[in-house]
C-alpha cells in the first residue's frame, strides 16, 4: 500500500453556509477525511490594490496532496469568490493512528 502524503488544506468562505455545503461536498466525494469550521473571523488583505477587511469562516481540511487536484477545482466550482484561498500545507508529523485513519479513509475513497 502506497502511503499518501498528507495535507492540511486552508480554506475561507463568505458565510457558514458556504463553508458547510463546501465541506459537505469534499466529504461526499472522499476528497478530504474530516474538516473544521471556524468562525467568524477577521480576515484584513490587499484586493486590487487597496486593503480589504472581510468576515469570513475558515475551513481546516485534511486530505492527501494526491486529491488536491480534485478537491481543489470542487471547492472552487461552489465557492463565491472569485480568487477563494485554497492552500494547501503539507503535514509532516502526526499522531500515527491518525494518520493511519487518514490513509484508511483516503484510500477507501479510490485513492491509488
Amino acid at each position: 500500500m502506497k502511503l499518501l502524503t498528507h495535507i492540511l488544506v486552508l480554506m475561507t468562505t463568505a458565510t457558514k453556509r458556504e463553508a458547510q455545503k463546501i465541506a459537505q461536498k469534499l466529504l461526499g466525494e472522499c476528497l478530504i477525511a474530516c474538516a473544521n469550521i471556524y468562525g467568524p473571523v477577521e480576515s484584513r488583505f490587499l484586493w486590487q490594490g487597496k486593503t480589504e477587511k472581510a468576515r469570513e469562516f475558515l475551513v481546516l481540511m485534511k486530505s492527501s496532496r494526491e486529491l488536491f487536484p480534485k478537491l481543489a477545482e470542487a471547492a472552487k466550482e461552489m465557492h463565491s469568490y472569485e480568487v477563494p484561498e485554497i492552500l494547501a500545507v503539507p503535514i509532516v508529523e502526526g499522531f500515527k493512528p491518525y494518520l493511519e485513519w487518514l490513509n484508511t479513509t483516503l484510500k477507501a475513497s479510490g485513492e491509488s
